[in-house]
């Protein structure tokens, strides 16, 4: 809260005042999509707490990421994978899916929020109670991003290579505005597919084939 609005609250009443000034230190802070914020993983944690409907990031360096809201039709598309991803893991119960609006703390610090991810369960099972409560401590074995009109192209290649970088064997970038999809690998370099029909999880997910049509057709 700004403090030239303190002089507001004393033409509170002293009931309503007192309750006032008991929340100043939890008000939430609506900050514009440019300003860059540094904050602790601990900070972030509150923040996040405080804002359950807001899309927020941590960099490994400390950078508060606040991202809009994503476009309709993008938000169509996620389902679309999501409900893929789903379909298929109930089939093959060797692991855990998650939305994009799971958020994971990974071994650099950074918490991040992939649109789609899967996690071995193997993996997940030995994770203590601790590392699973809140954001879980752990890179997901499988992620997946797609870009949305509002999201940089570089920053999206950028978050791949984190993830990546922190444990992920499976990665897939997949961009309906170019019509293309970028498969990463560990140990591999990324490789990038212009208008596939479908990609495969071949390696980690067994039998999976996420189609991609629907997607690609639907992109103007």
């Amino acid at each position: 809260m700004s403090i030239s609005a303190e002089p507001e609250l004393q033409t509170l009443k002293p009931r309503a005042l007192a309750r006032a000034e008991s929340r100043l230190d939890s008000w939430p802070v609506v900050l514009p999509y440019d300003v860059s914020l540094k904050v602790s993983l601990a900070d972030f944690q509150q923040i996040s707490s405080l804002n359950p409907e807001s899309r927020l990031e941590l960099t490994a360096q400390g950078d508060l990421i606040v991202m809009p809201p994503c476009s309709t039709e993008t938000g169509g598309w996620n389902q679309e994978i999501s409900g893929q991803l789903y379909l298929w893991s109930k089939n093959h119960p060797i692991g855990r899916t998650f939305d994009s609006s799971a958020g994971f703390i990974l071994p650099d610090g950074s918490c991040r929020s992939p649109d789609a991810s899967w996690i071995s369960s193997d993996r997940w099972n030995a994770l203590s109670a601790e590392d699973k409560s809140g954001f879980a401590r752990i890179c997901p074995d499988f992620v997946v991003e797609l870009r949305s009109p509002s999201d940089s192209l570089p920053d999206l290649e950028a978050k791949m290579e984190e993830y990546m970088a922190n444990g992920a064997s499976l990665g897939w970038l997949i961009d309906p505005l170019s019509k293309t999809a970028t498969v990463y690998r560990a140990g591999r370099a990324p490789e990038s597919l212009v208008g596939p029909q479908h990609l495969s999880g071949s390696g980690i997910l067994p039998g999976f084939e996420m189609d991609l049509t629907e997607i690609f057709q639907g992109a103007n």
